[in-house]
């Protein structure tokens, strides 16, 4: 009796172990309403070895959220691209800051070096060795 038991109990945690569990993914954010105008930090003194990551709005559920700014530790070769909020089509979403590498010219994730993609260093949807003006500088 003991021996079915423990059988079982083994089969059901084996069986258990098996299923899959649910993914944890960073979902894009957009809302129809723009955040509230940013706030004034005052940035604490300089301090070597680390970058200021300015204070921003997050989105919490039902409304937003200030999170205040801190220090980073420093990334050699790399970049800090702060956390904002971008109007497009009437519609605001959310662009995640972080770390960028600074061989990504385009600034599309991918270090220029593995990048197979055309160049398009402007960002305006003309890959360079079609667009009369690659570099224009009037371009957002």
């Amino acid at each position: 009796m003991i021996l079915r038991k423990l059988l079982l109990g083994a089969l059901v945690a084996s069986s258990l172990g098996g299923m899959a569990a649910p993914a944890m993914a960073d979902v894009d954010v957009y809302l129809n309403y723009g955040p509230p105008p940013l706030r004034v930090e005052r940035v604490p003194a300089p301090r070597t070895g680390y970058v200021w990551v300015p204070g921003y709005w997050d989105w919490r559920g039902r409304n937003y959220v200030w999170i205040v700014g801190k220090w980073e530790r420093d990334r050699p070769g790399y970049y800090y691209q702060s956390h904002r909020w971008i109007e497009r089509d009437g519609r605001w979403y959310r662009e995640r800051g972080g770390w960028r590498n600074q061989r990504d010219r385009d600034r599309d994730g991918i270090p220029d070096r593995y990048d197979s993609r055309p160049r398009d260093h402007d960002n305006d949807g003309v890959p360079d060795r079609y667009d009369s003006h690659p570099n224009n500088p009037r371009r957002n």
